[in-house]
C-alpha cells in the first residue's frame, strides 16, 4: 500500500542533504601537488583549501577559520595561486573576512599565513582575484578591486603587483599598478610563454559578460608594466570568455562570434581568428566569476575543452586537425575548472548517479575517465535517488523549452502510480543567464524521496544552447521564463505525471524574481518558495542603486533602458503585484546580502501588509547571497517541506510546522 506522498519515509533528512551542499573548485597546481578549494557548511559554510601529495594522502593545511575566497565583482574569482619556491610550495590566497591576500609555506611547522596586502578604510577596501606567483620578479599578480569611495564612481579594477616579502602589507604605495584604467572589469593576465606579452579580457556597463567582451593584449616592459593595449577580437555583440597563450605564441581564445561559444586560434598581430572546431555546441560558458577555466592545452599539444549542447563533457582536441574525441567515463557533466599536470587533465565531474568529484585523464584520443579523489562520499542508499531524465517542453509559440525531470521514487514506495498523480516543484535557476546541471544532489532527492516529483528548467534565456537561445530572455524578463516554467508544469500535468493542484515554484536569486513574479501573474502554482530575490527592478536598476556594480545594469538588457520604460520596471515588478498573490508562500533572505539586499523583500512585505494570506519570512544574519551554513540550509530545507505540507495536504514526519500565519 503506498504512502501519501510527501509522507514517504526517508533516510535523507535535511542535515544530511545540507552538510553535502557544494562542490570542490579552483582546481590548481603547485609543483606536482594538487590544491583546490572545498566547501565546509558545518564550519560556517567556509571554503577551505585542501591539498593533495603525490602519495595520494590529502589534508587541510588552513584550519577554520581560515576562509578562502573573494569578493571581486561580488561572485568572487580564483581565490588562490602557488608555486615552487627555493625548493618548497609557497601558496598564496584570498582571506574572506579582511579580503586580503596572504601568503604561507605549508612545510613549515607553526608558519602562519602573513598579510600582503594593506587594509583600506574607504569604502569596500581592497579586494583581490586570480592571483599568480611571479618567482623570478618576486612578486604576486592579481587583478584587483579598489573601492575608492562610497559612490558608484569610486571603483576601478587593474592589474596590480604585491611583493611577496610582505611589504605592501601595511602601505597602499608599495601596490604596484600595472597599467592604466581602461575597461570597468578585467579578468587577470595571461603571459605568453616568452614572457613579454600579456592577454586577458575586458568589458564595461551596460554589457555583461556574456554579451559583449573584448580580448586585449599588450607588451609586458622590463620594469613590469603593461605598454598600450590593443583589441584582438570581441564587441558588443562577441562574447570571449577565456582566453589563454599557446605554446607557439598564437592565442586560444573561447568566442561566440558564430552565435557559439567555440574555439578558436588567434592571431596576436593581426586578430585574425580561425575557428578550431565548428560546431553547434558551446566550449565556454558565462563569466560569473574570473577565472573559469573551460580549455587548457596539455604540454604543447592537445587541448582539453569542455563542450556540448546543455550538458558540458571533457572531449580532448587535436587544434591542428579539429578532431574532438571523447574520453570514456560516466561522468556527464564538468564545471570550468580544467587544470593539467603533465599529460594529465584534471577536472570536476559529477553525473546523476555521482556526486562532483575530482577527476582525472590523459590527454590522448583513448583516454578514460577516472576519479582521482571524491568529495561526496555515498551517503545514502542509490535507491533513494532520483533516476531524472533530460527533456524537451513546447512552450509558447512551439519553442522549446528544455527540463529536467526527477520524478518520485522511494523503493519502499514502487507502487506509488496507483496514488495518481504526484506533487511537483519547479525549480528555477538563478542568473537568469545560467543554466543548471543534472547531477547527483540530495537537495532534490530530500524532496523526491519522499513523493515530491522536481523539475528544474532550463528557460529560453539559459545558457547551454546557443545565444539565439539566452537572447531570447532580452527585455522579456518576468514573461517569457515565467511561460517556460509554466510550460514545463502544464506539460508534466498533461502527462498524467504530475496533479495541477499540488504545483509549487522555488527559486533564488533570479530564480526567486521568477518565482514571485509567477505568483502575481500565473494562477498554475499552489505555493511559492523565494529566496534572496529581487523584487522591485526600480531598486534594482542603475537608478535605484539597490545591487552591486557587476550587475547594476544588467536589467538594461533584461527589460529595457531604464530611462526609456520606468513604466515597464514599475509593472513587472512583484513589488507592485502583490495583491495578485493569492497562494501562500516562504520568503528566504540572508541579511548581509549586498546583491538582492533584504529591503527588497521589506518593501514586498510592507505591500502585503494587512491582507489576510498565509505566508513565512526567515531571515538570517550573518548570511549573503546563497547560503552556506548548515544550520540555515537545514532551517530552509525542512520549511519548505513544511510548507508543501500543509498547502498539498500531508504531515511530513519529523519537520518542524513553519508558521504560515498571515
Amino acid at each position: 500500500m503506498s504512502a501519501t506522498y510527501g509522507e514517504w519515509a526517508s533516510p535523507i533528512d535535511a542535515a544530511t542533504a545540507a552538510s553535502h551542499d557544494g562542490r570542490p573548485d579552483d582546481l590548481g597546481l603547485v609543483g606536482a601537488e594538487l590544491w583546490w578549494t572545498a566547501p565546509r557548511p558545518a564550519e560556517g559554510g567556509r571554503r577551505a583549501l585542501v591539498r593533495r601529495r603525490p602519495d595520494g594522502t590529502e589534508e587541510c593545511p588552513l584550519p577554520a577559520p581560515w576562509n578562502v575566497r573573494n569578493r571581486v565583482m561580488e561572485y568572487g574569482g580564483t581565490p588562490w595561486g602557488g608555486a615552487v619556491v627555493g625548493g618548497e610550495p609557497l601558496v598564496v590566497f584570498t582571506h574572506q573576512a579582511d579580503q586580503r591576500l596572504y601568503a604561507f609555506h605549508p612545510d613549515r611547522p607553526g608558519e602562519q599565513p602573513y598579510p600582503l596586502s594593506p587594509v583600506s578604510a574607504v569604502g569596500g577596501g581592497l579586494r583581490w582575484a586570480e592571483p599568480v606567483v611571479h618567482v623570478e620578479r618576486g612578486e604576486v599578480w592579481a587583478v584587483l578591486e579598489e573601492f575608492t569611495g562610497e559612490g558608484a564612481a569610486d571603483l576601478r579594477r587593474l592589474h596590480a603587483a604585491v611583493p611577496l616579502d610582505g611589504s605592501a602589507a601595511e602601505d597602499r604605495a608599495a601596490v604596484r599598478e600595472m597599467g592604466p584604467v581602461e575597461h570597468r572589469f578585467v579578468t587577470g593576465l595571461r603571459l605568453s610563454p616568452d614572457g613579454g606579452r600579456a592577454a586577458w579580457i575586458g568589458w564595461d556597463h551596460p554589457r555583461m559578460p556574456w554579451d559583449g567582451t573584448e580580448l586585449r593584449v599588450a607588451d609586458v616592459r622590463g620594469d613590469g608594466t603593461l605598454g598600450p593595449a590593443r583589441t584582438l577580437v570581441g564587441g558588443p555583440e562577441e562574447s570571449v570568455a577565456q582566453v589563454e597563450w599557446a605554446a607557439d605564441g598564437t592565442l586560444f581564445a573561447a568566442t561566440d562570434r558564430t552565435g557559439w561559444w567555440n574555439l578558436h586560434r588567434v592571431d596576436p598581430e593581426s586578430g585574425e581568428a580561425v575557428n578550431l572546431c565548428p560546431r553547434e555546441e558551446e566550449f565556454a560558458g558565462p563569466m560569473w566569476r574570473i577565472g573559469l577555466r573551460w580549455f587548457a592545452q596539455v604540454e604543447g599539444g592537445p587541448i582539453a575543452v569542455l563542450h556540448g549542447v546543455g550538458a558540458q563533457r571533457l572531449g580532448i582536441l587535436d587544434p591542428g586537425s579539429g578532431e574532438l574525441t571523447q574520453p570514456s567515463g560516466h561522468w556527464t557533466e564538468w564545471t570550468p575548472t580544467l587544470a593539467v599536470a603533465g599529460g594529465q587533465v584534471v577536472g570536476v565531474a559529477a553525473s546523476a548517479r555521482s556526486a562532483h568529484e575530482i577527476v582525472h585523464a590523459p590527454a590522448v584520443p583513448t583516454a578514460r575517465v577516472a576519479a582521482l579523489t571524491a568529495l561526496h562520499h555515498d551517503a545514502v542508499d542509490p535507491a533513494y535517488l532520483p533516476e531524472p531524465e533530460a527533456r524537451v517542453f513546447t512552450g509558447p509559440d512551439g519553442r522549446d523549452v528544455h527540463a529536467h525531470v526527477y520524478p518520485p521514487r522511494n523503493p519502499e514506495q514502487s507502487d506509488h502510480g496507483a496514488a495518481g498523480p504526484a506533487p511537483y516543484a519547479i525549480w528555477v535557476h538563478g542568473g537568469p543567464t545560467s543554466r543548471t546541471q543534472m547531477v547527483y544532489d540530495l537537495e532534490v532527492a530530500y524532496f523526491t524521496s519522499r513523493g515530491i516529483g522536481v523539475a528544474e528548467v532550463n528557460y529560453g534565456g539559459s545558457t547551454g544552447y546557443g545565444r539565439a537561445y539566452r537572447n531570447r530572455l532580452r527585455e522579456q524578463w518576468g514573461v517569457v521564463e515565467v511561460e517556460d516554467c509554466v510550460a514545463v508544469a502544464e506539460g508534466l500535468v498533461a502527462e498524467g505525471a504530475a496533479d495541477p493542484a499540488r504545483l509549487a515554484i522555488r527559486g533564488g536569486s533570479a530564480g526567486g524574481w521568477t518565482s514571485a513574479a509567477a505568483l502575481t501573474t500565473v494562477s498554475t502554482f499552489a505555493c511559492g518558495a523565494i529566496s534572496y530575490p529581487i523584487l522591485d527592478l526600480a531598486g534594482w536598476s542603475p537608478a535605484g542603486g539597490e545591487t552591486h556594480d557587476f550587475e547594476a545594469w544588467y536589467l538594461e538588457s533584461l527589460i529595457g533602458p531604464h530611462l526609456e520604460v520606468p513604466e515597464r520596471y514599475h509593472d513587472r515588478s512583484p513589488v507592485h503585484r502583490s495583491d495578485q498573490v493569492t497562494v501562500p508562500f516562504l520568503l528566504m533572505q540572508g541579511l548581509d546580502d549586498p546583491i538582492c539586499p533584504p529591503v527588497q523583500c521589506d518593501r514586498f512585505l510592507a505591500a502585503l501588509a494587512g491582507r489576510d494570506l498565509p505566508h513565512a519570512y526567515l531571515a538570517f544574519p550573518g548570511e549573503s547571497h546563497g547560503f552556506r551554513r548548515l544550520d540555515t540550509l537545514v532551517t530552509c530545507l525542512e520549511a519548505e517541506l513544511s510548507l508543501y505540507g500543509q498547502v498539498f495536504g500531508f504531515r511530513p514526519p519529523g519537520v518542524p510546522v513553519l508558521d504560515l500565519t498571515p
